[in-house]
C-alpha cells in the first residue's frame, strides 16, 4: 500500500471568506475523485483550522502501489482538478509518498 500526502499553500486572498471558499471548492473537487478514479482507494481532504500554520489544505490518499499512484496522478479528472482549481491559486506544495 502507498500513502500519498500533499500539503497546499494558497496564494493570498482579499478576504478570509474568499480563501475559505477556495479551500472548500478544492476540497469538493478532490473528494469526488475517489468515486471516479479506480486506483484511488481512499481520499481525505482537510482544511487547516490552525491559522498559525503555513499550509491551507491537506490531502491524504491511499493506493495499492506506486503504479496506482502514478495512474491517479495522470488520470484526466485529477489533471483537470489540478490545472483548473489548484494551480491557478497555488503558492506552494509539499508532498510525501510512503509504503506501508
Amino acid at each position: 500500500m502507498v500513502k500519498h500526502i500533499v500539503l497546499f499553500k494558497l496564494k493570498p486572498f482579499n478576504s478570509e471568506s474568499e480563501r475559505l471558499a477556495a479551500c472548500e471548492k478544492i476540497k469538493s473537487e478532490l473528494s469526488v475523485l475517489v468515486e471516479k478514479v479506480p486506483t484511488l482507494l481512499t481520499a481525505e481532504v482537510g482544511i487547516n483550522c490552525n491559522p498559525n500554520e503555513q499550509f491551507d489544505i491537506a490531502l491524504t490518499t491511499t493506493h495499492n502501489d506506486m503504479e496506482g499512484l502514478k495512474e491517479y496522478a495522470q488520470h484526466p479528472l485529477h489533471v483537470d482538478v489540478a490545472k483548473n482549481f489548484i494551480r491557478p491559486i497555488l503558492e506552494a506544495r509539499s508532498c510525501c509518498d510512503y509504503q506501508y
